[in-house]
């Protein structure tokens, strides 16, 4: 296993076949992802059920309602271009922040790598919180944000559709502070501001996270497999002068 520490958030591991991840190595992986966020598990041979049994080693699965499942494997869901007239919209956000119990994990399998274009861009939440100025963080100290869903059909009886998070969340296993938020449009209230202070501050803390120098850019590669953790990054989709087909499948994993 030989690994390469990223800047500003990640690490890459190579030679590290995900059949050989088992549960004397979970512990380890999961300390990486709270310490580094992104973990980068480059030239995979792992097909769906591979795929499977190593998000399976980290806890039980969840899925999101409205996603399109993948054949013969309900657990994961499809990311795909292929047959749409207009790019997907992605922005930067954390997966289904709007349920108490958001996903401590997401991954992506590679199935389908476009000739050009559609990287994946993580920021390093921890950094965002340790670069916001002391009057920012006392004013937002103890503090929560409502998120809610968008985008996503929720008609199924019983669905959550909103859930309150602290501003500042405290990692449980790296102890670390991040700042916890997702995209705006998800983000209606901050607890106890008025609404337009509170939007202005959703705005401002949304730039502040996604500055280009907080940023890493993932360039897809046949094989790749990434994984990362929802309290420590935020994530989206780059569908920009996309040339070729790009279909990911994706899997979470339950706090």
């Amino acid at each position: 296993m030989i690994t390469t520490v990223l800047d500003p958030i990640g690490i890459e591991i190579t030679d590290l076949p995900l059949p050989t991840i088992d549960e004397s190595l979970v512990p380890r992986m999961r300390s990486l992802l709270a310490e580094h966020g992104v973990v980068i598990l480059p030239g995979q041979s792992a097909d769906d059920r591979t795929f499977l049994m190593f998000l399976r080693r980290f806890g039980s699965l969840m899925f999101t309602a409205g996603e399109t499942p993948v054949d013969s494997f309900p657990d994961l869901n499809v990311i795909s271009n292929v047959g749409r007239t207009t790019p997907p919209r992605s922005v930067f956000h954390v997966d289904t922040s709007y349920v108490t119990h958001p996903p401590a994990y997401t991954a992506l399998r590679a199935v389908t790598i476009p000739e050009r274009g559609g990287e994946t861009l993580f920021t390093n939440q921890y950094r965002a919180y340790e670069t916001l100025s002391d009057a920012i963080r006392n004013r937002l100290q103890g503090r929560s944000i409502r998120h809610v869903v968008s985008g996503l059909a929720t008609s199924e009886a019983g669905a959550q559709t909103e859930a309150e998070h602290p501003v500042f969340r405290t990692h449980p296993i790296s102890g670390r502070t991040s700042l916890y938020l997702s995209t705006p449009e998800r983000c209606v209230a901050i607890s106890d501001l008025e609404e337009d202070e509170a939007q202005e501050t959703i705005a401002y803390l949304y730039e502040h996270s996604t500055q280009a120098d907080n940023v890493l850019r993932h360039t897809w590669s046949p094989g790749d497999v990434v994984i990362w953790d929802n309290g420590v990054v935020l994530h989206r989709a780059d569908h920009h002068d996309v040339s070729g087909n790009r279909v990911m499948h994706r899997g979470m994993v339950a706090a």
